[in-house]
C-alpha cells in the first residue's frame, strides 16, 4: 500500500459504507489487489479502539484463479498477524467478511482491521533524504529481528510497508507476501518488488509453492532501504527497473563492483555493504539480530555533513500525494525532529556495554537492580502498560525496578518533553516518581510501576 490513489480498477469503498461495526471514512492507499481505508467505530466500546485502518481485499468479480491468489495473500496476512504480535509490526484488531450480495465487488470481500497509521516511509521520501531517517531505520531493523526470531520473512520490505504511526514511530505493514520458514526456506507469492529483491531470487525458479526465500532476502531489502532512506537513491544503476535488473546481474556475476552513493554516512556503509553482499551465503552471516547493535551504534555517531543539491544525485522516483497525506506527513516530520531525535525502542542489553551505558541514546531505561545492573527495559516514546501492551517489560510484573536512567534529548536539541512521569498500576495510575533529562539514579519505591509519559518537565 503507497498511500495514493492506486491503478484504475483498485477497489473502492464508498464513504459511510458499515463494514461490521466500523464505518468507511477516506481512502489511505490503493494496490492492485486490495484499498486500504480509514474507519471510525460505530459504537464507542471502553477498551477497544475508536480509530483504525480497514484494509478491504476484493474477492469478488475475479476469475477462480485471481480469488485463490486474493485468498492466499488474506491468509498471509492474518496468520502473521495474528501469531506474531510484537511492538514493531503493526496490530491486527479483527478479521471481518463483508456479506452484501448487492454489491458483488464487495460481497465476500476479506476485512482485516489494522492499527490506524498516519503514513508511510514512501510518502515521507517524497520531501528527499529525511532527517529521521537513522532512526527510523533502527526500528525497521527491530522489526525484522522480531518477526525472523518468530520464524518468518518478511518478503516485501520497501519504503510503502514501513508504516508511521501518530507517536512518531515505525511499524512493519503489509504482509502478503510474508512465509513462515520451514527449516531454511519459506515459500512466497511468485512476485515483489525487484528494486528490493535480491539478485539469486529475480531469476529463481517458480514452483508449485512458490519461491524458495530466506531471511537474507529481508537482509538485501533491509540494505536497499538503508541506501534509499540515507541517499535518496537507490544502491544499483539504472534509470529504469529493467536497467536496475541488469545492473543486479553484473553484479551478482561479479562483472560490477557494488558502487554506493558519497552521500551514505561513513558508519553506514559496512552495514549497507554487508546486507547488499552478492551471495546469500555472504548475507547469512548477518542476521537481523547482529545488525541491530550495529545500527544502534550508526544511528548514535555523530550526523554527516550536510546533503548535496538534489541536482547532483539520483532520487527514487517521486510519487503524488493527496493533501491529507501532506498535511499528515508534515505534522509527522516536525514530530518526529522535535521530539524523538535519534532513538529507538529496544529490551534488554546492547553490544556487551555495562551498567547505565547499556541504555540508548534518546531512550529512558529502567533496571532490575542497583546502578543500572540486571535486566533492563528502555522506550523513546511513552508506555501506557508495561506489561500488556505493545511494547511489554516483562520482568517488571515480578518486582519494582531498582534504578533508572533519563538518557532522553535535552531542549538544546529540540525536545519539548524531556523528563520522564511514571505511574503505578491502573486504574488509578497515582505518579510515583519523575525523573529529570540526563539523570541516573537508584530507586527506592516498593511499588511495582505500570506506565510512564514524557512531561516538559518534572
Amino acid at each position: 500500500m503507497n498511500g495514493r490513489a492506486g491503478p484504475p480498477g483498485a477497489l473502492r469503498v464508498p464513504t459511510g459504507y458499515r463494514i461490521g461495526p466500523w464505518v468507511v471514512e477516506q481512502l489511505l492507499g490503493a494496490g492492485a489487489f486490495g484499498s486500504v481505508y480509514a474507519a471510525l467505530r460505530a459504537v464507542p466500546e471502553p477498551g477497544l479502539p475508536g480509530r483504525a485502518a480497514l484494509k478491504v481485499l476484493a474477492t469478488g468479480t475475479r476469475t477462480p484463479r485471481q480469488l485463490r491468489h486474493l485468498v492466499e495473500l488474506a491468509e498471509r496476512e492474518t496468520e502473521v498477524l495474528r501469531r506474531v504480535r510484537t511492538p514493531r509490526l503493526i496490530r491486527l484488531y479483527e478479521v471481518l467478511t463483508v456479506d452484501d450480495p448487492g454489491r458483488p465487488e464487495l460481497d465476500g470481500a476479506t476485512v482485516l482491521v489494522l492499527e490506524e497509521a498516519q503514513g508511510s516511509l514512501d510518502t515521507l521520501l517524497v520531501d528527499g533524504v529525511p532527517r529521521t531517517g537513522p532512526a527510523l531505520l533502527a526500528e525497521v531493523c527491530e522489526g525484522l529481528d522480531q518477526l525472523h526470531r518468530a520464524g518468518w520473512v518478511h518478503g516485501d520490505l520497501k519504503p510503502g510497508n514501513v508504516l508511521l504511526m501518530a507517536d512518531g514511530t515505525a511499524r512493519l505493514g503489509d504482509f502478503n507476501m510474508a512465509a513462515e520458514l520451514e527449516g531454511t526456506h519459506a515459500y512466497s507469492p511468485a512476485f515483489a518488488t525487484p528494486d528490493y529483491t535480491p539478485p539469486d531470487l529475480l531469476w529463481s525458479e517458480v514452483g508449485e509453492r512458490g519461491t524458495k526465500i530466506r531471511p537474507t532476502a529481508d537482509i538485501w531489502a533491509f540494505g536497499v532501504l538503508a541506501h534509499v532512506v540515507l541517499t535518496g537513491a537507490l544502491p544499483l544503476p539504472g534509470g529504469t527497473p529493467a536497467a536496475r535488473r541488469d545492473a543486479a546481474l553484473r553484479y551478482a556475476r561479479g562483472e560490477e563492483e557494488l558502487r554506493l552513493s558519497p552521500e551514505l554516512p561513513e558508519h553506514w556503509r559496512d552495514i549497507v555493504r554487508d546486507c547488499l553482499a552478492r551471495r546469500h551465503e555472504d548475507r547469512a552471516a548477518h542476521t537481523a539480530a547482529s545488525l541491530l547493535s550495529r545500527v544502534a551504534a550508526a544511528v548514535a555517531a555523530p550526523s554527516p555533513a550536510p546533503p548535496v543539491p538534489p541536482a547532483a544525485r539520483v532520487f527514487v522516483p517521486r510519487r503524488r500525494r493527496s493533501a491529507l497525506i501532506a498535511a499528515g506527513t508534515a505534522a509527522l516530520a516536525a514530530g518526529l525532529g522535535a521530539v524523538w531525535g535519534s532513538g529507538l525502542f529496544h529490551l534488554g542489553d546492547s553490544g556487551g556495554t555495562l551498567g547505565y551505558e547499556r541504555c540508548w541514546r534518546g531512550a529512558v531505561c529502567f533496571f532490575s537492580e542497583e546502578d543500572g545492573r540486571g535486566e533492563m527495559c528502555s522506550w523513546v516514546d511513552g508506555s501506557a502498560d508495561w506489561i500488556d501492551g505493545p511494547a511489554p517489560c516483562p520482568w517488571t510484573a515480578r518486582s519494582a525496578p531498582r534504578s533508572v536512567f533519563n538518557n532522553g534529548f535535552d531542549l538544546t536539541e529540540g525536545a519539548t518533553k524531556v523528563d520522564v512521569v511514571y505511574y503505578g498500576q491502573p486504574p488509578q495510575q497515582e505518579p510515583l516518581g519523575c525523573v529529570k533529562v540526563r539523570t541516573r539514579s537508584n530507586l527506592s519505591g516498593t511499588a511495582p510501576p505500570r506506565s510512564h509519559t514524557w512531561v516538559p518537565n518534572c
